[in-house]
């Protein structure tokens, strides 16, 4: 019904501006026969037929680096609430309330020390990276590069296989970029291999989680927690997640700032208003 009424909006538009959740496929574009520009208000762009756009010479732009700060922030965020046990200590407090201090009672983790392993060491890898050193943290990454001995030492960061990060980290931060190479990268067999005590959090793309194989590894302890702000089947998620104590959902809020919302519209106006001129929009993921 979404698709029917988009596309019955549009044969006049010249400019179409998107958001992840709207699917942008062939049936669309060739809806818009005027179509000059299609800007999506977002990093990402998957959800969008990219080279369809490209073979009608339209380019397709997206919003980077302005949320990087804000993700990383959220990041931090998740991976402080899990091993604190925030979000499990405020409904603790909300439905029976708080026993009285007990040496042993509501036990959690400090960061200072462990292991960070990110997957995806862009530019909010690399923020992440920086923020974790700042708290004491140890810092792994793996992208199909390794980055040159100088760019690691300014991050503070050591290259490892995936087969290593997964094994040794004690947190592992997904901030890679969703490819059919790592569809279901984090499946039933990675899971296995990490620590027991380790925790995962996904702030990327949601089909890099296999969720099913999570959900199971995730009740019978064969990881101890996971922070999820991005889901395989977006808006939908597993209701299966909801009943679980270690594990923290958020509604895909990795740059839902003002501050970034804002400069990610900067992007889009200007963008809108550069094709408008006849001038060549920026940050266009099209290219021929």
């Amino acid at each position: 019904m979404k698709k029917v009424y988009l596309t019955a909006q549009l044969p006049a538009a010249d400019f179409l501006i998107t958001t992840l959740s709207t699917q942008v496929d062939q049936e669309i574009i060739n809806a818009v026969p005027e179509l000059k520009l299609l800007a999506n208000f977002g990093a990402g762009f998957n959800n969008i037929d990219t080279a369809y756009a490209a073979s009608k010479k339209i380019p397709v732009t997206n919003t980077p680096k302005v949320s990087t700060n804000s993700v990383a922030e959220v990041t931090m965020g998740l991976i402080l609430a899990l091993s604190h046990r925030i979000v499990e200590g405020d409904r603790q407090m909300r439905q029976s309330g708080f026993p009285g201090w007990a040496p042993l009672y509501f036990l959690g983790h400090e960061i200072t020390g462990k292991r960070l392993g990110i997957v995806g060491l862009g530019d909010i890898g690399s923020e992440i990276a920086r923020k974790a050193n700042g708290l004491g943290m140890k810092v792994s990454y793996y992208k199909p590069h390794q980055l040159s001995d100088p760019e690691e030492r300014s991050l503070g960061a050591s290259y490892q296989s995936f087969d290593e990060l997964i094994k040794t980290s004690d947190y592992i931060s997904i901030n890679a970029p969703l490819t059919s190479e790592n569809h279901h990268q984090f499946n039933e067999d990675v899971f296995k291999q990490m620590k027991e005590t380790a925790a995962l959090i996904n702030i990327g793309r949601g089909p890099i989680v296999d969720e099913g194989a999570l959900l199971a590894a995730l009740k019978t302890r064969e990881i101890a927690a996971a922070a999820l702000d991005v889901y395989e089947h977006e808006p939908k998620f597993n209701p299966a997640f909801i009943g679980l104590k270690n594990v923290i959902l958020t509604p895909h809020i990795g740059n839902a700032t003002v501050e970034a919302r804002d400069a990610m519209a900067n992007i889009v106006a200007d963008n809108v208003v550069l094709v408008s001129e006849g001038r060549s929009p920026k940050f266009v993921v099209n290219k021929e």
